[in-house]
């Protein structure tokens, strides 16, 4: 049987990517041109620079991407394109590009959600994977508990009242000087404190039924915060691992805590994690063990399938396409899409 091809583009923040995967789970090709260095000196990233830069990319990306997995336009049996969440104009540049292929080539059109995209990540790291389980998804904007009973099939659980864990890290990170991305710099940082060092709070973590599967980190950021601006004004030395070992501990506790706790409601035993956040060793390492402890097996991609990338895009697409979920022209950037719209 001939092997069917998803060409997928993400375009959804500061990565412009493009991939082919083959049958859903093999990579033929995932090339991610990305941003940071250009958004470093700014802190984080400025929507209107990154939707000109996928302008630039998007098709040298396309190009590449077809070249290292020896195919052609012709051979893609599908498009598929993140049209979100995210950035509204990073987000049209994809959505563009993928319906003037779609158009031009007739081939069918999938509109991919990206947080989905995430959760699929695993599918592409680990062949052994099946549903049903229970991911989480955390990212610099979206923290979220997903109960995926079948391919198609996705129920949202809970998710982040606030800040989301990722975009927590970041703005910690900018305060205590860290360039950006300020999470992997928090992570190394924290590996040389004391995570009981500083007593910061975790909220959400009784068993109310309407906060359950809930997060909070607007109230652990602002603690942070104001330790940091009180020792300032005492003119205090902060001892910078501490507090960074002590507020990754705080964000990792209730994270692992409420994963558990939904794999045991749903009564799954497999536990996926997903996102950008899933590539902190803390997060990995607390989450291992806790799903050793309750007899649950934990996946988590590898760092380049943590990050937002189009070969997730493709293998999500890929699961829609065998059931005929195709968008058609029309289809548009959808900057605050939820989980499991269409």
């Amino acid at each position: 049987m001939k092997q069917k091809l998803m060409l997928a583009v993400e375009t959804s923040c500061d990565e412009t990517s493009a991939a082919v995967i083959a049958n859903g789970r093999t990579i033929l090709s995932n090339i991610i041109s990305s941003q940071v260095p250009t958004h470093q000196k700014f802190g984080g990233v400025v929507p209107e620079i990154a939707s000109r830069k996928h302008i630039e990319h998007v098709i040298p990306v396309i190009d590449q991407a077809l070249v290292e997995a020896k195919t052609t336009l012709k051979d893609i049996d599908a498009i598929g394109v993140t049209y979100g969440p995210g950035l509204v104009g990073a987000l049209l540049v994809g959505v563009a590009t993928a319906k003037a292929l779609a158009f031009a080539l007739d081939k069918p059109l999938i509109g991919v959600n990206h947080l989905e995209g995430h959760i699929f990540a695993n599918f592409l790291a680990h062949s052994e994977l099946q549903p049903p389980f229970v991911a989480l998804v955390v990212s610099g904007g979206h923290t979220s508990l997903i109960h995926l009973k079948d391919y198609n099939e996705l129920v949202l659980l809970g998710q982040t009242c606030d800040d989301a864990a990722g975009e927590a890290f970041d703005k910690i990170a900018r305060v205590m000087n860290f360039p950006y991305p300020g999470g992997p710099h928090i992570d190394k940082a924290a590996k040389r404190g004391n995570p009981a060092a500083v007593a910061f709070p975790r909220a959400f973590t009784g068993k109310e039924e309407e906060t359950r599967f809930s997060f909070s980190f607007s109230g652990l950021k602002s603690a942070v915060l104001n330790y940091l601006n009180s020792a300032a004004q005492r003119g205090e030395t902060v001892n910078i691992p501490d507090v960074a070992a002590s507020f990754q501990a705080a964000v990792v506790d209730v994270l692992v805590m409420k994963a558990i706790l939904a794999a045991d409601y749903v009564g799954v035993k497999q536990l996926v994690l997903a996102g950008g956040v899933a590539a902190n060793s803390s997060l990995k390492k607390e989450l291992t063990a806790a799903a050793h402890k309750h007899g649950l097996t934990l996946f988590y991609p590898p760092p380049v399938l943590c990050t937002d990338n189009a070969a997730m895009i493709a293998c999500r697409a890929y699961y829609q396409f065998l059931v005929n979920d195709f968008a058609d022209l029309n289809l548009n950037a959808v900057p605050a899409l939820k989980l499991g719209r269409r």
